[in-house]
């Protein structure tokens, strides 16, 4: 078995998952596991899909497939149907920029307009970047991604990071110190343990021994960007790198 493709354990917990098998539309997904197993290379390697091993069949075919399943969400329900034995004590939310390669910012790309970038691409201190917003259980592994563009605030995607899940405790560094925010987590009873910014006058006090566990997010990030494909975006449309995106946050719960 490559060093790049899932363990039988790992094939077991997502091939009920994916397209293909008897009695779904359409035709039988016999090679789901080695197509899933190029993907994979793809996404560990970073190297472009006309560059993918003739083990793992033509690589035109290949992306294709890649997109349609993307455009069918089914990235997203692998991921979705991992999360299920989250750990729902502590909520930790973080974000990292990802920078955005020449050639996904060239192009006609996804705008309604000729050469209108994509929306999840934008400018920050780091040149043309995207922002990939994250919301870890209590274990440091990812319930929630969402893209950005890399200018955009921390503290304004929390609510969406936080919606639908009812922890005790949510754990954030100080990008996410607003009395918004504060005011909404105690809505949904959960603790703010955030640190105040440098320019409030009257600092909020937090509990610093449990926000010692805000690094297994951090972590977590690490071991996404081991991902070649996720250390810098080389996908034009952002539907595209989210699925990526999806997958190896997908491969963190199969580990």
């Amino acid at each position: 078995m490559s060093r790049y493709e899932l363990s039988d354990a790992q094939w077991e917990r997502i091939a009920a998952l994916l397209p293909g098998k008897a009695g779904d539309p359409g035709r039988t997904g016999s090679d789901n596991r080695l197509f899933v197993n190029g993907v994979l290379w793809v996404l560990r390697s970073g190297a472009h899909w006309r560059d993918l091993p003739e083990r793992y069949g033509k690589w035109k075919t290949a992306h294709q497939r890649f997109s349609r399943w993307s455009r069918a969400g089914v990235w997203e329900r692998v991921f979705a149907d991992l999360i299920k034995d989250r750990d729902n004590q502590y909520l930790m939310l973080d974000s990292t920029l990802v920078r955005a390669h020449q050639q996904a910012t060239t192009g006609r790309g996804s705008g309604p307009k000729r050469g209108a970038f994509d929306p999840a691409v934008g400018r920050s201190r780091g040149g043309l970047t995207t922002k990939i917003h994250m919301a870890c259980d209590s274990l440091g592994r990812p319930v929630r991604l969402l893209l950005a563009p890399g200018q955009s605030s921390d503290v304004q995607a929390a609510p969406a990071l936080i919606d639908g899940f009812r922890p005790t405790a949510v754990m954030a560094d100080r990008a996410y110190d607003s009395m918004a925010l504060r005011d909404h987590l105690a809505g949904i009873g959960a603790e703010a343990v955030i640190p105040s910014t440098r320019s409030r006058k009257t600092p909020i006090p937090h509990d610093r021994a449990l926000y010692r566990l805000r690094n297994r997010i951090e972590r977590c990030f690490a071991k996404l960007k081991h991902f070649r494909r996720l250390a810098t975006r080389y996908d034009r449309l952002a539907a595209h790198f989210l699925s990526f995106v999806q997958l190896a946050a997908a491969m963190v719960w199969m580990r």
